[in-house]
């Protein structure tokens, strides 16, 4: 199926693939892009075991957990690139924006199944101390402004 047929329908189809998000917290393209999967290949008939999802490193956890937020009937299997933490900065070229993107995975881990956009998943306390301790040091450019205005205010 070519791309463009796939972006003709999922445009179709976004209405019906919709959901309702708080006006702070928009939703996120993984669960669209499974949602609209899902649809597609239904529509073409193709029965669905499994869905292997490839992703960036540190997003593997967010993509299983939306996925089978979406499609809980499925076998997810969630891929990326295997690199050490140095190959992966080196790879971006900027250490700070590295951290500051691992942060804000984390929080979406955090935020995004009380806005149901995934399931939960469990977060050791020692990463959550981590995450804590580096939002406190400022890597904060890639979080969800909104979701840290409401657990602070």
């Amino acid at each position: 199926m070519g791309t463009g047929l796939v972006a003709r329908r999922a445009r179709r189809l976004r209405p019906r693939c919709s959901y309702d998000a708080p006006s702070s917290v928009q939703p996120e393209p993984t669960g669209e892009n499974v949602q609209f999967s899902r649809v597609l290949l239904a529509e073409q008939g193709v029965d669905v075991s499994s869905v292997l999802l490839v992703s960036k490193p540190y997003e593997e956890r967010r993509a299983y957990a939306t996925a089978r937020k979406f499609w809980p009937e499925v076998e997810i299997i969630s891929a990326s690139t295997p690199m050490s933490f140095g190959e992966y900065v080196e790879s971006i070229g900027d250490a700070r924006l590295v951290v500051d993107m691992l942060v804000g995975a984390q929080q979406r881990l955090l935020v995004y199944p009380q806005e149901g956009f995934m399931i939960s998943m469990d977060v050791p306390a020692d990463v959550t101390a981590a995450y804590e301790r580096l939002c406190a040091a400022g890597f904060t450019s890639r979080l969800i402004r909104e979701a840290v205005d409401r657990s602070t205010g």
